[in-house]
C-alpha cells in the first residue's frame, strides 16, 4: 500500500510516499481502506514542527479521514466488515475529562489518516452517518468536533442568543452551522468581503467585514446587544475585538492562542475590567463526543462545506493550498 510519512519535521518536501506491506489486524484491531482525509490546522503545525506535542518521526499524518473497515481482528465487537467508520482525535479519551494518560492523537503520536489503509484500533474508531460522502465523512473529527465541543461545554447557547465565528476554516462553519441548529442567531466576521454573500447563505445572520471595519467589536456589539459565545479562532488579532463585541456575561471559547509568528493572545484590562466575560479552553474532544455531534449529524442530515479537493497524489499541493489560508470549508484529500 501507499502511505504517507513525516520522516523528518520543517516543512512540505519532509512529507514522503512509502511502499508498505498491508498488516493483518490484531486481536482489537479493525484495518480501514481511507476513501478521503482532510486537513486541519494542526496538521501544518505537525509538518512544520511548531505542534506543542511532539510528534513521532515517521508518522503517518492527519487525524480526520473516513473508510470502510476491510478486515477486524478476532475479539473486535464494535465493528463489521463494510462498516463506514472515522478516527478519533484523541483515541485513547472515550469520556469523560481530558487527562495525561489520554493524549496521544492520530496523525501525531499515533499513525493517523493519509495512507491507502489504516490500522486502528477498535476502541480508536466511530461510525459515520449514512447520508455523508467520502470526502465529506473525512471531514469531523477535529474541525466538526471542536466547534461541537464549543457549543455543547460548559453552558450551551440558548436559542436566540447570539453566537460569533471568526473567519471562514473548518472550525468556523462547523460552528455556524451547529449554532443554526441549536436556534441561535450567528454573527461572522471576514476578513474578505466577497465571503459574505456565502456566510449568509450558511445562515449567518450579520456578517461583517473586517478589511471594512477593522474595529467591529463595537458595531458588533451594537448590532446584536452582545454576543452571548465567541468560538475565537482568530487569536491575537482578533481576540480583543471579540471581548468588546461580549455581552457582560459573555462566554469566549479560546481555540488560538498563538499567530504564526509566535504572538500570544493579550488580555486588554481596560476592556475586561468593565466585562464578567469568561474565557475558557477545550481540546477537540472525546471519542463519546464524537458520537453524539455524528448523531446530530445524522438526524439533521448536515453536509460540510468543502473548499477544495485533491488526489491522493497531490497530498503536498493540497498542503499548500491549505497554508495559504484564503479556504472557505475544509480542504479535502481524496483516496488512492
Amino acid at each position: 500500500m501507499r502511505t504517507y510519512r513525516l520522516e523528518e519535521f520543517g516543512g512540505i518536501e519532509e512529507l514522503t510516499v512509502r511502499e508498505m506491506p498491508i498488516s493483518k489486524p490484531g486481536r482489537n484491531q479493525i484495518l480501514v481502506r481511507v476513501r478521503a482525509t482532510s486537513l486541519n490546522r494542526r496538521d501544518t503545525m505537525i509538518l512544520n514542527g511548531t505542534y506543542p506535542l511532539t510528534p513521532r518521526v515517521g508518522i503517518v499524518p492527519l487525524s480526520d479521514g473516513g473508510g470502510e473497515v476491510v478486515a477486524v481482528g478476532g475479539d473486535v465487537t464494535r465493528f463489521a466488515v463494510g462498516d463506514r467508520v472515522t478516527g478519533s482525535y484523541f483515541a485513547r479519551w472515550i469520556d469523560g475529562r481530558m487527562h495525561p494518560g489520554v493524549v496521544d492523537q492520530l496523525g501525531c503520536t499515533l499513525d493517523g489518516m493519509l495512507s491507502e489503509y489504516a490500522m486502528l484500533d477498535e476502541q480508536w474508531a466511530v461510525r459515520l452517518p449514512g447520508h455523508l460522502s467520502w470526502q465529506e465523512a473525512a471531514t469531523f473529527t477535529c474541525a466538526g468536533l471542536t466547534a461541537w465541543s464549543a457549543l455543547t461545554g460548559a453552558e450551551i447557547p440558548k436559542p436566540g442568543q447570539w453566537v460569533l465565528v471568526i473567519g471562514s476554516g473548518g472550525v468556523a462553519l462547523f460552528a455556524l452551522q451547529f449554532a443554526k441548529l441549536m436556534g441561535c442567531r450567528v454573527a461572522a466576521v471576514t476578513s474578505r468581503a466577497q465571503k459574505a454573500d456565502r456566510l449568509r447563505a450558511l445562515g449567518a445572520d450579520v456578517v461583517i467585514a473586517t478589511a471594512e471595519t477593522p474595529e467591529w467589536g463595537i458595531k458588533l456589539r451594537e448590532a446584536t446587544g452582545g454576543i452571548d459565545l465567541v468560538v475565537e479562532t482568530g487569536g491575537p488579532a482578533s481576540f480583543a475585538q471579540s471581548l468588546i463585541a461580549s455581552a457582560l456575561y459573555g462566554r469566549i471559547v479560546l481555540l488560538t492562542v498563538h499567530d504564526q509568528n509566535g504572538k500570544s493572545v493579550e488580555i486588554p484590562g481596560a476592556v475586561y475590567q468593565r466585562s464578567l466575560v469568561t474565557i475558557g479552553r477545550l481540546f477537540v474532544g472525546s471519542r463519546s463526543a464524537l458520537e453524539a455531534m455524528l448523531a446530530a449529524v445524522a438526524t439533521h442530515r448536515l453536509k460540510p462545506v468543502i473548499d477544495k479537493v485533491f488526489p491522493f497524489a497531490e497530498a503536498r499541493e493540497a498542503y499548500r493550498h491549505f497554508q495559504q489560508g484564503d479556504v472557505f470549508g475544509k480542504v479535502v484529500i481524496d483516496g488512492a
